[in-house]
Order: structure tokens, then C-alpha cells, then sequence
């Protein structure tokens, strides 16, 4: 795939510093800084043009559950009049984020101890803890996935288990429980449901490997060792499946590695280092309907996206507080019309972008 000339020049010279001016859209693509519109009255909004009419749009924010009940009805106002306000639940350092088959977004709390619900097209939201159980309580959630039912997985990192839920948020059962309360794991982090394979894998980050599991949670195999060869994993984090490729951000050696579902190395993407297509901390990572792997690297505040041959083809992001900023960003998700969601946990909210590829319209129209 070819991309603009003066897009990839100024990509080559534009170095991504670690203190200092980070590459954002504006500096790729002209992208004007969000402002006021005299004549509207409302803020206009980040928009990458790139070759062939594809582009990536800004489209919203969200850090809390006011933002989903955009429309209360008469009883709950004259309650809100009587009793207060009620406390709307807000993210305090959101980390891993997933949309199921119903449009839902789950995303991880660490700080929270559980998982929140967002379903705008609803107008509900959920908040799903077992924080105060005294059995099989959640601690730490990691990361998180779905099945083909949208049964939900989270990855307990400091407990060693992973929890599973149903899609209305009740608690069914938890993977990688011993005896005295231990957890089978060492460190649980990315998660990734193959429900046509009826397989779960898991990354052990401790350990250096993927566990790959039945639905029942029996260990079926291990993928990996250590080491910074093909196959080989310094500390592995999160996993995205994507058709048959499995992609596993492989963080202490500064690249996200491709494997095919049997674990059969296929390619990497990235490598330590502050220039652009280079990698200091890998995080959340997706594809879009083009193949196209987006890599977040949290230290830049940046979103980098690459092809299958490790090819820069453009970038987005910077440090800051407002549209298309990031602090602390970590995982990212891309639902199946090319929406990508992006986890900016130090600014405690979620980002989402629209990209259109290409021969997409704007209003996501065909050919």
C-alpha cells in the first residue's frame, strides 16, 4: 500500500523525543487545534486526512456514568430535587477496554477494583466488583475480553486468576484458582477468547509465555519462552486476536510479535528506540479492516500504525488534556466498523476515533 510522500517525509523527520515536542496530528497532517466556531457556536474537532480519502476522525470523550444517561425522565429529576444528585460513577485510572456484540464498552479500573459498563445506545450504564467478597474477590483487573455470547474475562494481575462473568455483569466462575487462595498464575495480563477454536489464551508476563486454555480453563498449551527470538517473549503484556493472528505486545523487547493461533511465529513490528516506527513502551494494540496494527506507546503519549511489513504509515497523539491527547494512554480496542477506542488513563477517560478507509464515506458507506 502506498501512502503520500510528504506524509512519511515528515514522519522520517520528525523524531518522537522522550522529553520534549511529541510528533501529533497537527504536525503530520495540518490538523487544526480544536476550537470554537464563531458561527455554530460548537468545538470543531481533529480530522487526519490521508492518502486515498481515508482519514481519522475525533468523535468523542467520556470518563464517567453521567455521560450515558443523557436523558432523565421526570421521576428521576424530582428525585435528584428531593434526595440530591445522585453520585455518578467516574474512571480513576481505566487500563484495558473491549466492545461486545451489542455495541457495549467495558473498559478495566484498577483504582476502582472492577469493570465499567457503558451502553449509550441504552442510555445504561453498569459497574461489575467483587472487591468486597470475601470469596474469590477481584482486586486488580487487567485486561479484558468477550466471547461469542459476550460472556466477559478479566485477568486478575495481582491475585493470578482470571474472573468470568456474563453479559449482564453476574459472576459465574474464575480460572486459575489453587488451593489457600492462590492463584495459578503469576502475573495475568492480556486476554484473548477464540470461541470458534474454543480457546482461551492468557499471557503470563512473569513467566515470559502465553498459557493457552480449554473453556473450562484447562491448560491445553504454552506458547513461548524467554528470550528475543522469534517466539520468544521479555515480559509479554497484551494480546489482541484478530482472525487467525494472534498479536502479543512483547514489552521488554520493544515490539508486538504475530503468531499464528497454534503459536507458529509469523512477524514483529518495532523495536527499542525514540525515532519514528520505534517503540520505548508498547501497550494497547488493534487492527483495523485494512490490516493495519495500531501500537500505543505509552511514554510518547503517542498511537502509531504500521503495516504487516513494519512500515510507519502514520501517527497521532500527544501530551495533553484535550481532543486527540493523551497521558498515561494504554489500551486500545477496534470494533468491526473501524471505531477505535482509545484508553487515556491519566486524563481518566476514554478517547473514540472514526477511521474511514479506503472508499469509505463518511458516513461509512461502501465503494
Amino acid at each position: 500500500m502506498h501512502w503520500p510522500h510528504n506524509l512519511m517525509h515528515q514522519a522520517r523527520n520528525l523524531p518522537l523525543l522522550a522529553a520534549g515536542a511529541l510528533v501529533c496530528l497537527s504536525a503530520v497532517s495540518g490538523l487544526p487545534v480544536p476550537a470554537k466556531d464563531k458561527k455554530s457556536h460548537q468545538v470543531s474537532v481533529p480530522v487526519l486526512q490521508l492518502e486515498g480519502g481515508r482519514k481519522l476522525v475525533f468523535e468523542q470523550t467520556f470518563s464517567s456514568e453521567k455521560e450515558v444517561e443523557t436523558k432523565r425522565g421526570f421521576w428521576k429529576k424530582f428525585v435528584d430535587v428531593v434526595a440530591g444528585a445522585p453520585n455518578y460513577k467516574v474512571m480513576q485510572r481505566p487500563y484495558s477496554l473491549v466492545t461486545d456484540s451489542k455495541g457495549r464498552i467495558l473498559i478495566t479500573d484498577p483504582d476502582a477494583g472492577g469493570v465499567h459498563i457503558f451502553d449509550f445506545k441504552q442510555e445504561k450504564y453498569k459497574f461489575i466488583t467483587r472487591r468486597e467478597k470475601s470469596k474469590e474477590a477481584m482486586t486488580s483487573p487487567q485486561c479484558i475480553a468477550v466471547d461469542a455470547q459476550d460472556n466477559i474475562y478479566v485477568t486478575d494481575s495481582e491475585l493470578g486468576r482470571v474472573f468470568v462473568f456474563e453479559p449482564n455483569g453476574k459472576f459465574l466462575h474464575v480460572i486459575g484458582s489453587l488451593k489457600y487462595g492462590e492463584g495459578y498464575f503469576k502475573r495475568p495480563t492480556g486476554i484473548a477468547v477464540d470461541s470458534a477454536g474454543q480457546h482461551i489464551y492468557v499471557t503470563d508476563t512473569l513467566r515470559d509465555q502465553i498459557f493457552v486454555m480449554d473453556m473450562h480453563g484447562s491448560v491445553v498449551k504454552r506458547i513461548g519462552k524467554s528470550g528475543s527470538g522469534n517466539g520468544e517473549f521479555n515480559f509479554p503484556t497484551e494480546l489482541r486476536l484478530h482472525g487467525n493472528d494472534l498479536l502479543v505486545v512483547d514489552a521488554l523487547n520493544f515490539r508486538v510479535q504475530v503468531l499464528d493461533k497454534e503459536g507458529n511465529f509469523q512477524y514483529a513490528v518495532g523495536r527499542l528506540g525514540t525515532e519514528h516506527g520505534e517503540l520505548f513502551r508498547p501497550k494497547g494494540i488493534g487492527v483495523d479492516s485494512e490490516g493495519h496494527l495500531y501500537i500505543v506507546d505509552g511514554v510518547y503519549n503517542i498511537v502509531q500504525v504500521f503495516n504487516r511489513e513494519g512500515q510507519l504509515l502514520y501517527y497521532f497523539g500527544q501530551k495533553g488534556s484535550g481532543f486527540g491527547d493523551f497521558q498515561l494512554p494504554a489500551g486500545l480496542f477496534i470494533d468491526a466498523a473501524d471505531k477505535v477506542y482509545m484508553v487515556d488513563s491519566y486524563n481518566h477517560r476514554v478517547e473514540v476515533f472514526q477511521y474511514f478507509a479506503l472508499g469509505k464515506t463518511a458516513a461509512g458507506g461502501g465503494q
